[in-house]
């Protein structure tokens, strides 16, 4: 997978070859080193190593820190050595991928720590960048947080515009219980009669959407343990520990995935 993926953002960026990098003579040698700007949970180890591997597999790397380990800022995160040519033409794509991946999971991290002791799971969603829906998920879970469903194929979540379509909860839920019993079924409800529904439907999984804190302890009091209860809504590092404090089993949150700010990172030269 990580292979294969590489291919691609190799492909996208050096097309037809790196004009730039063929101005330094083929058998010019270098050492480079990689340091983080910021405080950040690092992630992406995997693909840059790849970037470098299909480059020119030679290229030797010396990691300083390893994915999920949290480093401070002007942290030294790796060392290269080998062809200069191949360094150069692989210094974007490589990096790239670990500042992306690592700003995703130092956000998870950030969540993570808000709710932590609270006995809650925070969740990623499907709000990923198009391309990077596995890379992200990863990362998530190296911040310390969940994964949620992988995609549309391997879970079954029911909202409201198929609860919509499908005439009510109960019918939506009928619908889903006969037709992929074999993978988990959530409903996602905007009220409390609503959730009442669910319950009486059979739900062992339910996404209050939108709910508010109050409106949120009454749904766990009202469901006594009988169905997993997830939050979801507007969450940010700010709410997340008063939802948590509320009694619900999970929370998702979009931002880990969709509010993507890359890590701080260079790469530079130095003399052997």
């Amino acid at each position: 997978m990580v292979q294969s993926q590489v291919k691609l953002a190799l492909e996208e960026d050096l097309g037809s070859g790196d004009r730039t990098a063929a101005l330094i003579p083929a058998e010019a040698r270098s050492r480079v080193r990689v340091i983080c700007r910021e405080s950040a949970v690092i992630c992406g180890v995997a693909w840059f190593e790849e970037v470098f591997r299909q480059l020119d597999s030679s290229v030797v790397i010396d990691w300083h820190c390893r994915d999920g380990e949290s480093i401070g800022a002007d942290s030294l995160v790796c060392e290269l050595s080998g062809n200069t040519r191949a360094l150069l033409s692989g210094e974007r794509t490589a990096l790239n991928y670990l500042q992306t991946l690592s700003g995703t999971a130092t956000l998870a991290r950030q969540y993570a720590d808000a709710v932590s002791g609270a006995g809650v799971r925070i969740l990623d969603t499907r709000k990923t960048v198009p391309g990077l829906r596995l890379q992200q998920k990863y990362a998530v879970t190296c911040g310390g947080c969940h994964n949620h469903r992988i995609g549309l194929f391997d879970a079954v979540l029911i909202k409201e515009n198929h609860i919509e379509a499908a005439g009510s909860v109960t019918a939506a839920l009928q619908a889903a219980q006969a037709l992929a019993a074999d993978v988990e079924i959530e409903v996602e409800v905007e009220s409390l009669d609503e959730l009442d529904e669910a319950l009486a439907a059979g739900a062992q999984r339910i996404l209050l959407d939108n709910f508010s804190l109050e409106r949120l302890r009454q749904a766990v009091a009202r469901v006594g343990g009988q169905a997993r209860l997830e939050a979801s809504g507007g969450v940010t590092l700010e709410t997340i520990r008063g939802i948590a404090e509320t009694g619900v089993d999970d929370i998702s949150v979009g931002a880990l995935t969709k509010d993507v700010r890359a890590i701080d990172l260079s790469m530079r030269f130095f003399d052997e």
